[in-house]
């Protein structure tokens, strides 16, 4: 019985950590996959969006990627559900605004890749190809190179 209340409260404790809902203000774009948010605390958190992959500063279309999550999102408020951390210590999130979710938006302006390794969101791959069938943003660039490549190369 002991062990059952013990992982009742690990279940909850989990899914509050990584499910709950937060609130918070942007008040930095990193790059188009990432952005920073001030909590209740004026803590700076680190989000790194779940389910995309946008180009590297280096790489073709990366600042356009940064610019449209600026545009979308910079100084307004958002609604974030922490999914996980990433080897650099960063929260990945789903984070919305305006009813709208910023990785699907990034995907569906041709500005990031669906990243499918850690997404079995198979809508945003669907809206991925309509990106790449209408010529949108990268896949306007006769070679596209997805960043996970170009970081690798880079090692």
């Amino acid at each position: 019985m002991k062990f059952k209340k013990s992982f009742y409260l690990i279940a909850l404790l989990f899914s509050n950590t990584f499910f709950s809902q937060i609130t918070s203000k942007v008040v930095g774009i990193k790059d188009g996959d990432t952005i920073v948010v001030l909590d209740d605390d004026n803590n700076q958190i680190t989000l790194r969006l779940a389910e995309v992959d946008c180009p590297e500063s280096g790489q073709p279309f990366g600042k356009n990627a940064k610019q449209f999550t600026s545009s979308q999102v910079f100084g307004k408020s958002v609604k974030y559900y922490p999914t996980n951390s990433d080897q650099y210590g960063r929260t990945v999130a789903k984070v919305y605004y305006e009813g709208k979710y910023l990785s699907e938006e990034i995907i569906k302006a041709g500005l990031g890749w669906w990243y499918y390794r850690y997404s079995d969101n198979k809508n945003l791959g669907k809206l991925q190809d309509i990106a790449k069938n209408k010529k949108l943003g990268l896949w306007s660039h006769t070679q596209v190179l997805p960043p996970w490549e170009f970081r690798r190369s880079e090692k």
